[in-house]
């Protein structure tokens, strides 16, 4: 989910700034005057000299008592995403590595990468997996995979859960030596057109 908020609020914000940025060209340049076309009804800059905002609209509302109570509550609002956003991005990072202890005093390093590309390989080969993504979270030294597997039609999502556990989890945990490699997985079905049945 954090992956779509995220595309939808790059889209939004670089749709208004943009459009924000192409009005404030046009009058800046006063591109209306030296091209000889007539901005649409509502444009906000049709010349250099143009506001966003004049004197008579930024004092309109100042006497009505309801107007800062509506301000400030959109702003702390605002506040409230915006710290919800980044607390987010900081608690599902990637691992960059994963720290393993050899059992001699030191200790290797492997990177979260190469782990995550045997598990979604091996993943994706499992009978009844048409795709497999995943991505690894959480401390170095106690990684979270988090797995998105897309199922053929006919696959049984039990045991496709099974053979996850039982093979790609376990060889990955038995490879790193890890005493435990959690997994949160969520399961999809390949888009398909329905069977005729006759």
């Amino acid at each position: 989910m954090l992956r779509t908020v995220n595309r939808v609020l790059l889209a939004l914000t670089g749709i208004v700034l943009a459009a924000l940025g192409a009005a404030v060209l046009v009058g800046a340049l006063n591109l209306p005057l030296h091209w000889d076309f007539s901005p649409p009804s509502g444009w906000p800059f049709t010349g250099p000299d143009d506001v966003l905002l004049t004197d008579a609209d930024r004092r309109r509302w100042r006497d009505r008592d309801w107007w800062w109570a509506v301000v400030l509550g959109v702003l702390a609002v605002l506040v409230l995403l915006a710290l919800w956003w980044l607390l987010a991005q900081l608690r599902r990072r990637r691992l960059r590595e994963i720290v393993i202890d050899c059992g001699d005093g030191e200790v290797a390093r492997l990177r979260g990468r190469a782990l995550e590309e045997a598990l979604t390989a091996e993943a994706a080969a499992l009978a009844g997996v048409d795709r497999a993504h995943v991505v690894l979270t959480r401390r170095r030294g106690h990684p979270e995979a988090r797995i998105t597997l897309t199922l053929a039609p006919h696959a049984a999502p039990a045991t496709a859960l099974r053979r996850l556990d039982a093979e790609a989890l376990h060889h990955a945990r038995t490879s790193t030596g890890l005493p435990r490699l959690r997994a949160k997985v969520r399961l999809r079905a390949v888009r398909h057109r329905a069977e005729r049945v006759g």
